[in-house]
């Protein structure tokens, strides 16, 4: 009989975790604070004592060099999950992750892949400040071999985790530490969530909103506030940001003639910049506005908790755009 389970983000991920422990015995974690501490987030807690020092394994702070340990475990059969304590902290692991995680399959003619994700907390928090809170979605999309990751929820954040630690290319897998404590219901057997799929969140046909990860949080309580004002909003969550779900998109942008991108990454050369080329290329006839995007303001992430608020999209600045359009 399927059952059901109410369970916040970072239990979701755990269970994606053990479970995938339980299947493949080629899966291991790393990284800092991820045994004895039991995770600077509290996702790995307990897989210490469950799984052993073998396959839960901590790390000295040294990105470069776990991240590099990971890629060459998985080119030899193996499959790391390997996480970051912060994705900002991934830059220092760069060079391993596009030099050759990205590019070793291309590179060796087919003869090693990367089956390894790359997990952790992205974006902004709370007054964590400009070396803690930078998105890198859009960094990481740019270069070919490399699958992007965002889940809003921890629904799709443990199906899309199982599928991430099953496929058999590079994953770069992000969630948000604003949402490691929201809770939802989840099947309590085992389901997976494809890669490469958006997810229609609400159904609308006045406008379409499209958005990802943290800010489909924030989305949904935009798209309340214009059913009050009896304007029905399609909600969009990409899930996957590489590869893009394109067609879920376009289908919606058919229905509803205008589109409004969210992200809380910058807006210079961001995930809304490519979502809304594909747009116009594919869909330019339809549009009855031009596309609109809220991204985050093009400074560092200020410490101040007023500066930082004025510097993330938020409900209002995604409201009065969506208002502006109509």
């Amino acid at each position: 009989m399927a059952g059901k389970q109410i369970v916040e983000m970072r239990e979701a991920l755990r269970q994606a975790l053990d479970e995938e422990m339980t299947r493949d015995e080629r899966v291991f974690i790393m990284g800092e604070e991820v045994a004895e501490y039991n995770g600077a987030y509290k996702v790995t807690k307990g897989m210490l004592e469950k799984w052993g020092p073998r396959r839960v394994i901590d790390t000295p702070i040294a990105e470069l060099g776990f991240a590099g340990l990971g890629i060459g475990a998985a080119m030899t059969g193996l499959r790391p999950v390997i996480e970051f304590m912060s994705f900002n902290f991934s830059f220092v692991a760069a060079d391993q992750i596009i030099s050759n995680a990205a590019k070793m399959y291309y590179m060796s003619g087919n003869r090693f892949s990367v089956p390894i994700v790359f997990r952790g907390p992205n974006g902004a928090a709370a007054q964590v400040s400009s070396q803690h809170s930078h998105c890198v979605e859009a960094i990481y999309s740019n270069f070919p071999g490399i699958i992007v990751i965002a889940p809003s929820n921890p629904y799709d954040a443990k199906g899309l985790l199982k599928s991430a630690i099953r496929d058999n290319n590079p994953v770069i897998f992000l969630e948000s530490e604003l949402s490691y404590g929201d809770k939802m219901e989840i099947p309590t057997e085992e389901y997976l969530v494809p890669i490469g799929k958006a997810n229609v969140v609400e159904v609308g046909t006045d406008i379409t909103i499209v958005a990802h990860a943290q800010m489909v949080t924030v989305c949904r309580i935009v798209v309340k506030e214009l059913a009050k004002r009896g304007i029905k909003a399609e909600l969009i969550d990409l899930r996957t940001i590489k590869p893009l779900d394109i067609a879920t998109i376009m289908t919606s942008v058919r229905k509803t003639h205008r589109c409004l991108l969210v992200e809380e990454g910058h807006v210079f050369t961001g995930i809304c910049a490519e979502v809304a080329f594909e747009i116009q290329e594919h869909c330019f006839d339809d549009l009855d506005a031009p596309i609109e995007r809220v991204c985050q303001l093009e400074t560092p992430m200020p410490y101040s908790k007023a500066l930082e608020r004025e510097t993330l999209p938020n409900v209002d600045k995604i409201l009065a755009r969506a208002l502006a359009m109509l």
